[in-house]
């Protein structure tokens, strides 16, 4: 239903758009009035201004009429919850206990340390760049 309104109302545009477009303006008719016979001879001797005057105002009673429809179903829509909403709004999942790991379970790993003596991690090791780089303000070296 929706989408045939705003079908509707879109073609309900281009007429609007098209007879305003068509229609002369009121200095046009001062034209035919001192001898410019060619005017409004497709309409009759009258000229158009009543039947296209008639036909916009008609065209524009249909166009309002289609746009409070369409907001009429706009706001039967509501607004949708946004996510924080929806996550608010639902029940906390409920946490499994942690079953601590059985020793045999964990492969053992030797500890290992550097040149320096410091005790290994997991983080793996930073090359120095040549220069050493201790330098404050120092640059560090390109390879050619």
């Amino acid at each position: 239903m929706e989408t045939a309104l705003v079908v509707i109302h879109l073609f309900l545009a281009i007429g609007l758009v098209g007879l305003v477009l068509i229609q002369h303006g009121k200095g046009a008719d001062m034209g035919a009035a001192f001898g410019s016979g060619a005017s409004a001879t497709v309409f009759g001797s009258a000229g158009a201004g009543n039947f296209l005057s008639r036909a916009t105002a008609v065209l524009a009673t249909l166009f309002f009429l289609t746009s409070l429809a369409l907001a009429y179903f706009a706001m039967q829509k509501g607004e949708e919850e946004s996510l924080l909403e929806q996550q608010q709004a639902a029940p906390a999942a409920v946490q499994q206990p942690v079953v601590p790991a059985k020793p045999s379970d964990l492969p053992s790993v030797p500890a290992q340390s550097d040149a320096g003596g410091e005790a290994a991690s997991d983080v793996p090791a930073v090359p120095v760049a040549p220069g050493g780089g201790k330098e404050p303000g120092a640059k560090p070296a390109i390879p050619n």
